[in-house]
């Protein structure tokens, strides 16, 4: 079969990317801009300037990649664009653009879950190392600032099916991360200071428990709640239990002095952070990432042992975590099921898993009527 270029769009929220994968293996261009700095000041994505800064990257963000990847617009046999889940505004600005594209160029295009890109950024990389053979069932874990998610996935000739079996009740993982750390003072995104800190203090220090789901989810899709084990997580109690312990130990005077050392750096390094924290500050961060790695692999484990998987993926910006890598490879070892994660700039949003999953789109001919638009909250199946 000849080659298929795809040129992939992503802008599901504070990342305008575009990338050119080969045949849904081979990543020719991965260009990613990112808002950060933009959004650093409000401590966290604000939904209107991510839509302009969207606006005004995406042509030089695309260009960028069809330049990197010895590509033109001619060359390229489809497009594909994130339909959602993710901010409404930002989404509409790539799937416009895309739509636009396609109309000009006269080319299929193919609109993509953000979430199966996260598990296809896996696929991709798995196949780029010629391991094309996997053992089903397959349980992914889907952890990032917007998402926590356990799907098992099943592929059916070219096309793949996705039942979600557990999600989180309110704050995603990074979410809690991220407002972790800006309670603490550290900056956004927090999630990877966090990271960093956190070998630097001691994680049994204070006793941080997360939230075990008890009742019925009543928006379980799929089926009746109770029909099938659901693993459910939950991390809005242990972001309160953190703002309550800076508040009993009168944290709060370290914090401010600490956000204003910070915000006259532009890149404070590992240094700078540990300079300005105190032993408190830093066990707090250990116990409170433990915390939250020991419940994402725990209920991870627990599902791939009732249903039996083969193998598991864990994909999304927090499988970037140090920690929570070392804590899958052990356990899972121990299991004797084997763990694959994305390399990390594949963890966080970018537009080669969006290519990436529009590959086998491709293959079953499941190309976009130009109706199709936005969906904020899009579900996986």
């Amino acid at each position: 079969m000849p080659d298929v270029h795809i040129l992939g769009i992503e802008s599901s929220c504070d990342e305008t990317a575009a990338a050119v994968v080969r045949s849904g293996e081979r990543v020719l261009s991965n260009v990613v801009f990112s808002q950060i700095a933009t959004h650093q000041p409000f401590g966290g994505v604000v939904p209107e300037l991510a839509s302009r800064e969207h606006l005004r990257a995406i042509v030089p963000v695309v260009r960028k990649a069809l330049a990197d990847a010895d590509q033109t617009y001619n060359s390229l046999d489809a497009l594909a664009v994130t339909q959602g889940p993710g901010l409404a505004g930002a989404l509409l600005v790539g799937i416009s653009y895309a739509k636009a594209l396609a109309f000009a160029l006269d080319k299929p295009l193919i609109p993509v879950n953000h979430l199966e890109g996260h598990i296809h950024a896996v696929l991709l990389e798995e196949r780029q190392k010629g391991n094309h053979q996997l053992n089903f069932p397959v349980l992914a874990l889907v952890v990032s600032g917007g998402h926590t998610h356990l799907y098992l996935a099943e592929q059916q000739g070219d096309s793949w099916s996705y039942q979600n079996i557990g999600h989180t009740r309110d704050d995603a993982a990074g979410e809690a991360f991220d407002k972790v750390a800006k309670l603490l003072g550290l900056g956004y995104p927090g999630g990877p200071v966090i990271d960093r800190l956190s070998p630097h203090g001691d994680p049994a220090a204070i006793k941080f428990v997360t939230s075990q789901i008890k009742h019925p989810d009543r928006n379980a899709r799929g089926g009746v709640a109770g029909e099938f084990p659901r693993f459910d997580f939950s991390y809005s109690g242990i972001k309160t239990a953190a703002l309550r312990y800076v508040e009993a130990h009168a944290m709060k005077p370290g914090v401010q002095r600490r956000q204003q050392v910070l915000a006259s750096m532009v890149t404070p390094t590992l240094d700078d952070y540990l300079a300005v924290c105190d032993r408190e500050t830093l066990n707090l961060v250990a116990s409170f990432q433990r915390a939250v790695v020991n419940d994402l692999v725990g209920k991870t484990l627990a599902a791939a042992r009732a249903y039996a998987v083969a193998t598991v993926f864990v994909t999304g910006g927090v499988a970037a975590n140090h920690e929570l890598r070392r804590r899958f490879e052990h356990d899972g070892a121990h299991e004797g099921l084997p763990v694959h994660f994305p390399s990390r700039p594949l963890s966080t949003d970018n537009a080669a898993m969006i290519a990436a999953a529009a590959y086998p789109k491709w293959l079953s001919g499941s190309f976009a009527e130009m109706s199709f638009s936005a969906e904020a909250g899009l579900p996986l199946r």
